[in-house]
């Protein structure tokens, strides 16, 4: 009997938590501060799937990232990001709750964490991390938008 409980508590701590319900992240979201225009736009939930893309325009230049969330190999869930088409980042998933999740990569330099919470109709993305030894953050609050409305000049 002892062997039958051993194996069921062994098959508890290596089966993978289901993955949080992300359908709140889905959408068009608009930033306009700070002399930035910042918009993410995020699929629905698709096969555990979501991809979305970030475009930021500044000072009549502009940035792109693509991203996905998804499956790792071993179970767990990621955030995949490629800022500037630059190669893959993965940040696996450390912590969620109801509207809220976090990415974290102990490795990278920065960003090591990236945490996305929703209230209402506005949508709050962090990064956090380490630069020349020095702990910085970034923070955006997106509002819901139409798809493709741009910040008024």
């Amino acid at each position: 009997m002892s062997l039958m409980i051993a194996l069921a508590a062994a098959a508890l701590q290596t089966a993978s938590a289901p993955a949080p319900d992300l359908s709140w992240l889905a959408g068009y979201w608009l930033d306009c501060s700070g002399g930035r225009e910042a918009s993410e736009t995020w699929s629905d939930p698709r096969a555990g799937l979501i991809v979305g893309h970030t475009v930021t325009v500044r000072n009549g230049r502009s940035g792109f990232e693509s991203a996905r969330i998804g499956p790792l190999p071993d179970g767990g869930l990621a955030y995949f990001a490629q800022p500037g088409g630059a190669p893959v980042t993965v940040f696996r998933l450390v912590d969620s709750g109801p509207n809220r999740v976090v990415f974290a990569n102990p490795d990278h330099d920065f960003p090591r964490r990236i945490l996305y919470e929703r209230a209402g109709d506005v949508l709050t993305a962090r990064i956090e991390g380490a630069a020349d030894d020095e702990n910085r953050s970034a923070q955006w609050r997106f509002n819901r938008a139409e798809l493709n409305a741009r910040c008024p000049h």
